[in-house]
């Protein structure tokens, strides 16, 4: 899988290339999920879930198969919810229009 260049894409890697946590930044709440929580991952250019022990991240999108090539090296460190008026923007690249959390139960 081709990965996007950095600066378009619409989350934050890792300086040094693995993060060691996710940070899953929602408009009512914050996630911090650890990488060694991480069991797998899987998706389309349009929806990627990403699989914790405790918890499912599930994001909506276009362009996310990078996305998806980037969490299977772990080295995405933040996600961030959108703004509502996001999903109106016409842009290039990989975008985000939704991101929610579940916890496994």
């Amino acid at each position: 899988m081709a990965s996007a260049s950095a600066s378009s894409r619409a989350w934050r890697i890792a300086e040094n290339g693995r993060a060691t946590s996710l940070v899953v930044q929602l408009r009512q709440r914050v996630y911090v999920l650890p990488w060694s929580l991480f069991l797998y991952a899987e998706g389309t250019d349009a929806e990627v879930r990403a699989q914790f022990h405790t918890h499912t991240v599930l994001v909506q999108g276009a362009g996310l198969t990078s996305l998806l090539s980037d969490v299977a090296g772990q080295s995405v460190s933040q996600l961030a919810e959108p703004d509502r008026t996001a999903k109106f923007t016409q842009s290039t690249g990989p975008q985000l229009s939704a991101l929610s959390v579940s916890e496994n139960k």
